[in-house]
Parts: structure tokens; C-alpha cells; sequence
């Protein structure tokens, strides 16, 4: 049969219609295939080892080398308009669906991708192919650890190849039954019968088979019969929901490929596909609805510190990195943080359309209809465990819209300034009120939380906490002069930390605090005042920095520049005014009210001072051997000498952390003013700082 075909080919080249002997020879593998149902009794044979993948072959040889015969002439074949006709698609859909000979779907599916691929005529139009194609898709997909994954993964990547160049394709492949009428079916065939016409006329001595043909021999190889399914039967099973069942698959490069393909159906660039998409097909909701059972399939045992620890996930990736220290359900976070990258990155690379239906589905579903309910919960594990969820996922998220989406859900979109008295009736209220919790460790975790908010790139985050409390500027006494200086506002004398108690304890500073960095002596700033009121919140005596060679809050100025430079390039883009407006003298003067974030923050700072600084001195003097003892403790926590447990280990600890807590805010403040001097070239800090 082989030498037949050859022999047939190399007189069709010199023949004057080459298309005559290719149209026999295709026939004649066509007619070899459907014979091998009649005739054959063998159920068991693999159809790899039957001659039906090499027909297939050379069916595909033929139209392929066909069509560039054709391609000057810029006409369609006559086997290309036989394949159509007697719908051969059709038909090897059936066989594949029948799985008969074992193994006839991964064959039925290599030949549709490489005809859609290698036929350069544009084919999806025709219903004879389209529907084919529609139910070969229903075929697979839906069946985790298929033995055609790769197969259909390679099927879709056609399609979506396809889909891409032409986004009116995108309606044929995935419309329902319900859609396919009598109508569409005359019109797309309408085309083909004129085509066949035309051809028997032109050729009457070549007789094509009936259509009956086919009939007899399924019949006689007592095939199932193909079930029509219900109109409407769109989201039973489709391109998105076999892409989606792929990307399910345990198996790394068809996963991946799933999602690839699935990233380039959502951004197609036509405004009616992009519609389609999200009014007429299953995309937006199986895609978000996968991402709900992820979530929901976390073990309620998880750790929050092993879910903040979790680093390096990807969509791409979606393992955790192995060299990272395994813990209970690493591989269920793992597996829902790679598929919340991966629609952040489908919202980023999505169609407009796309990318805020799928936003908003996000906020709806996943946020409102399952986190916010266990923010709100009476369990101190499931609100630990959501927060640090919402952390991590506010950590990795990208895509403007869906950070649209997760502040509005967070913050609210209201910009009003809040009331001392209002009681907590938005999210937003109740996670500030979790900042002071009972429960350090959802202080904490939520403390996070808003930490991870402050740093994403939207002005409402700032406003919404803090600006919106200040932008009246009623901190500021009405008919007083506004200060040039705050020289003559701090008084150290007047701290309450440093009362004459302090001073008759015998605990004089021995060594006086280091001077700041000079700046331009222009009298509008007093750094140096500033600076100084953090630094002498911690008493001499407590301090150990000087001892290993550190140069005080300087340390910190490297890190405390970046910082702010990071931040003044993040609200660049949000226009905000050099300077404050001036005040209105005639606006009555309203009590001031920092808002409850603030509000918040400086309640705790305020008892970080009473609780450590507030006895202190008094508590310095029962350990015996305080200073050996606290520096000691400092070079454990630099890394310098091993860990040894100690008396008044935690208050030790305390105390350094204290003490480099004041020097970070000294720093913060430092480079806060306009840049002078030292501060445009801060010294790298030494290596091992605390």
C-alpha cells in the first residue's frame, strides 16, 4: 500500500489534475479505515498496532501536500471538500468516543490537531468541523490522570492558537447545541454543497462514496450509538472546562500548558470575544469556583507561621520549593497559592472585560462569601488563620484590578473621617479593633496585615487610614501663628519618663547622647531635637551599642533612606501637594481625632513605654550583674556568641529590642527632612546589627 501512494503521488506531480489520483488515494486510506471495522474481530488489539494511525498519516500527508498544489490557484481541494462533506471528523469523533480499538481517542486527537495545525485553510467555520471538535472536546477533560492528557492538551493548544489569530472563532467552538440551529447548519454548509457541485460537474468520471457508506459499516461494527446531548448543554463540558480539568493535572508540563492556553483564550484582544467569554461561557466561574475548593480544602490545623513563611510559590511552579522544611497541608497551601498567582496573573494579562469580571467575581466569592465570615469569627484559630491567609495573598497580588477589588472589600470606598464614638460596623473596624486583640497572636498577625496593605501602590489605602483624618489639619490651634520650629515644643524636662524619681535613682547619664548629623542650620527644622527625643528614651544605662563599636541610630539610616525613597516614588503618581495648605481663620476650630488606625498604633506605642520604660530603672537594679548580662544578651541576638538560657532573659531582650526600636524611629525620622549633608551618602550599617 505504501509503494501504491508513492507511486500515485509522483504521478500526480507530472499529471495535469494531480487532484484526481490524490482524491483515489485519500478515499482508498478512508475506505482501509472503515474496513477495518467491518472486518476485524480482534477487540483487544491497541490501535497503535493496526495500520489505522499510518492511514490517518497519510490522509494528512495528502491534504497537507494538496493544499500547496492548490495554493496558487486559491482554490479548496477535493480531498480537503471530501474530509468535509462526508464528515469524516464526524466520524472519527464517534470511533473516538467508542475508545474501539483500545487507544483510537489518542489517535482521533492527533489527527484533529495536526489537521487543524497543518491545513492552512481556515476550517472552524464549517459546522462539519466545529461540532466535531465540540464534542471531542466533551470527550476529555473532565477525568483527573487521563491516559490522553497530553493528547488533549496539545488539542487545546491548537485551538487557543487558533482562537488567538481569529477571536470570531471563539463562538463556534464554544457555543451550545441550543445555538447550533438548522439555520447556522445550512448556511455553514452551504458553501460545501456549492464546492461539491462544482466539482462533479467539472469531473463527473470520479465518484466519491455515499454517505451511506458509513452508516453500514458502524452498524456493523456494532458501535454505541452517539447520544445527542440536551440544548443548552454549555457548561456540561466545553474548551474552558476541559483547560480547566487540565490544569488540575498531576503531571507538571500539562498543567503548565493548560495554563498557558487558558491565559491565551482570556486575552484575546476583540471586545465582542473578550463579552463572550464572560456573559456566554463557564470561564470567569470555573476558573474562580476551582479557587474556592483550594481554599476550602486547607486543613483548619495549619500554623499562621508556616503559611507567612511559604515563599517562592508561583503559577508557574505551584510546588513549594523542596529545600524548604516540610509541615502539615504545605502541599494544599502550596497548591491554592499557586492558583491565586495564577489568576492574579490571568487578571493582569486578560482582556479588560476579562480581567474585571474576573476581579469581582475574586472579591465576591472568595473574599466576602468565605473570608470575611471567618474574619468575623468567635474562634481565635479560624481569624488567625484567615488573616494570615489574606496576608500572603495581599503579598503576592499584582494585577491592579483585583487590588482594587481586595481594598474596597477591606477598607470600604467611603473617604469620610471616622468619629471617636463610632462603633465598629465596617471590616475595616473590626480588623483595627484586632490590632489590640487579646490574643498577641492575632494582634500580631493582623498588625501584618495592615503592613502588607500600606505597601501596595493604591491611594486609598493612605487615605482611607490616615489621610482623611488629617487633611483638615485640625491638630492645629486655630488663631495661633503655626510654629517655625519645634525647638521650643519638646521639652525633655517634661517627659514623663524622666521625672526627678528617675534622676534621685542614682542612674545619671554617664555618656551624652550622640549628636545627630548636622543639616543646613536654616532654622526651619530642628532634626536634631527630634532625633534626640527618640534616642533618650532609652537611659544610658540601659544602652549597649556603644560597647560593640556601633554608631548609634546611624545604623539604621541606610534602610530608613530606601524605605522613604521607596515610599516617595510609590505616591508620586497620586499628585499630592509640597506642602500643607495654609490654614483658614475664620474655619471653627473641631477637636482633633487622628482617626482609629492611628488611634490604634499610638494606644500601643503608649504602653510599650509604661511597660518597659515606666519601671525600668526600678527593674535594672534586681538583676544583679545588669550590664554583663545585657550585653551578653545583645551579642546572642547578633548572632556573635551561642544562646544560653539566662535570669530575666525575656526583660533583657526586651530591653535591646527597645533600645533599637527608638534608634529605627530616630533614623525614620532623620531622613524624613529635606536631604543634606551625610544623609545623601548613609554608610552601609555593619554587618550582624540586631
Amino acid at each position: 500500500m505504501l509503494s501504491r501512494l508513492g507511486a500515485l503521488l509522483q504521478e500526480a506531480v507530472g499529471a495535469r489534475e494531480p487532484s484526481i489520483d490524490l482524491l483515489e488515494a485519500f478515499v482508498e486510506h478512508w475506505k482501509g479505515i472503515t474496513n477495518y471495522y467491518i472486518e476485524s474481530t480482534d477487540e483487544n488489539t491497541p490501535a497503535k498496532k493496526t495500520d489505522i494511525p499510518w492511514r490517518l498519516k497519510q490522509m494528512l500527508d495528502i491534504l497537507v501536500y494538496e493544499e500547496k498544489q492548490q495554493a496558487a490557484a486559491g482554490e479548496t481541494g477535493p480531498c480537503l471538500e471530501y474530509l468535509l462533506q462526508h464528515k469524516i471528523l464526524e466520524t472519527l469523533c464517534t470511533l473516538g468516543k467508542a475508545e474501539y480499538p483500545p487507544g483510537m481517542r489518542q489517535q482521533v486527537l492527533q489527527f484533529f490537531s495536526k489537521v487543524l495545525a497543518q491545513v492552512q485553510h481556515p476550517l472552524l467555520h464549517y459546522l462539519n468541523v466545529h461540532r466535531p471538535v465540540q464534542k471531542l472536546l466533551r470527550l476529555g477533560g473532565t477525568v483527573p490522570g487521563s491516559l490522553t492528557e497530553k493528547e488533549e492538551v496539545q488539542f487545546t493548544t491548537v485551538l487557543c492558537s487558533k482562537i488567538q489569530q481569529d477571536p470570531a472563532l471563539l463562538t463556534y467552538i464554544l457555543e451550545g447545541k441550543k445555538t447550533i440551529g438548522r439555520k447556522a447548519s445550512r448556511e455553514a454548509t452551504a458553501p460545501l454543497r456549492e464546492a461539491a457541485s462544482v466539482r462533479d460537474k467539472d469531473r463527473p468520471h470520479i465518484k466519491a462514496p455515499d454517505n451511506g457508506t458509513c452508516g453500514a459499516w458502524a452498524s456493523s461494527a456494532r458501535l454505541p450509538a452517539e447520544t445527542e446531548e440536551p440544548d443548552g448543554a454549555i457548561g456540561e463540558s466545553s474548551l474552558i472546562t476541559t483547560l480547566i480539568g487540565l490544569c488540575k493535572s498531576k503531571k507538571g508540563r500539562v498543567a503548565l500548558k493548560a495554563r498557558e492556553n487558558l491565559l491565551l483564550l482570556v486575552s484575546v484582544a476583540s471586545q465582542a470575544a473578550a463579552t463572550y467569554l464572560v456573559q456566554s461561557s463557564p470561564c470567569c466561574p470555573a476558573i474562580i469556583e476551582y479557587l474556592c475548593q483550594l481554599y476550602q480544602s486547607l486543613p483548619s490545623s495549619l500554623d499562621p507561621a508556616d503559611i507567612a513563611a511559604l515563599e517562592g510559590i508561583s503559577w508557574r511552579l505551584p510546588s513549594a520549593p523542596s529545600d524548604e522544611a516540610s509541615f502539615p497541608g504545605k502541599e494544599a497551601l502550596a497548591a491554592f497559592l499557586g492558583w491565586f498567582d495564577y489568576c492574579d496573573h490571568l487578571i493582569t494579562e486578560a482582556h479588560t472585560v476579562v480581567s474585571d469580571a474576573l476581579a469581582k467575581a475574586v472579591a465576591e466569592k472568595l473574599f466576602v462569601e468565605i473570608l470575611q465570615p471567618q474574619l468575623l469569627h468567635v474562634s481565635e484559630q479560624s481569624v488567625l488563620m484567615s488573616t494570615a491567609l489574606l496576608t500572603v495573598m495581599l503579598r503576592q497580588l499584582r494585577s491592579p484590578a483585583l487590588l482594587q477589588e481586595a481594598v474596597a472589600f477591606l477598607l470600604g470606598m467611603d473617604q469620610q473621617p471616622a468619629a471617636p464614638e463610632d462603633s465598629p460596623r465596617t471590616l475595616c473596624a473590626h480588623l483595627i479593633r484586632h490590632c489590640d486583640h487579646l490574643s498577641d497572636e492575632i494582634s500580631i498577625a493582623t498588625l501584618r496585615l495592615f503592613e502588607e496593605l500600606l505597601q501596595k501602590p493604591h491611594e486609598h489605602i493612605v487615605r482611607s487610614l490616615i489621610l482623611c483624618h488629617l487633611e483638615g489639619r485640625s491638630y492645629v490651634a486655630r488663631g495661633s501663628p503655626e510654629p517655625e520650629s519645634y525647638e521650643d515644643t519638646l521639652d525633655l524636662e517634661e517627659d514623663p519618663y524622666f521625672t526627678d524619681s528617675f534622676l534621685d535613682s542614682g542612674f545619671q547619664p554617664s555618656v551624652k547622647p550622640p549628636p545627630a548629623p548636622a543639616i543646613n542650620p536654616d532654622g526651619k527644622t530642628a532634626v536634631t531635637e527630634i532625633v534626640n527625643s527618640f534616642l533618650c528614651l532609652v537611659p544610658e544605662e540601659a544602652k549597649t551599642s556603644a560597647f560593640l563599636e556601633e554608631t548609634g541610630y546611624d545604623t539604621y539610616v541606610h534602610d530608613a533612606y530606601g524605605l522613604f525613597q521607596e515610599c516617595s516614588s510609590r505616591v508620586t503618581p497620586w499628585g499630592w501637594p509640597l506642602a500643607p495648605p495654609p490654614l483658614d481663620p475664620h474655619e471653627p476650630e473641631r477637636p482633633f481625632f487622628e482617626g482609629p488606625f492611628l488611634q490604634m498604633l499610638f494606644d500601643r506605642m503608649s504602653r510599650i513605654l509604661e511597660q518597659v520604660i515606666g519601671d525600668l530603672m526600678q527593674r535594672i537594679q534586681r538583676v544583679p550583674q545588669f550590664p554583663g548580662k545585657l550585653l551578653l544578651v545583645r551579642r546572642q541576638l547578633m548572632g556573635q556568641v551561642p544562646g544560653e538560657q539566662l535570669d530575666h532573659q525575656t526583660f533583657l531582650q526586651g530591653v535591646v529590642v527597645l533600645e533599637e526600636f527608638c534608634k529605627e524611629l530616630a533614623a525614620i525620622a532623620f531622613v524624613k527632612f529635606p536631604p543634606h549633608g551625610p544623609r545623601l551618602h548613609p554608610s552601609k550599617p555593619p554587618e550582624g546589627h540586631v
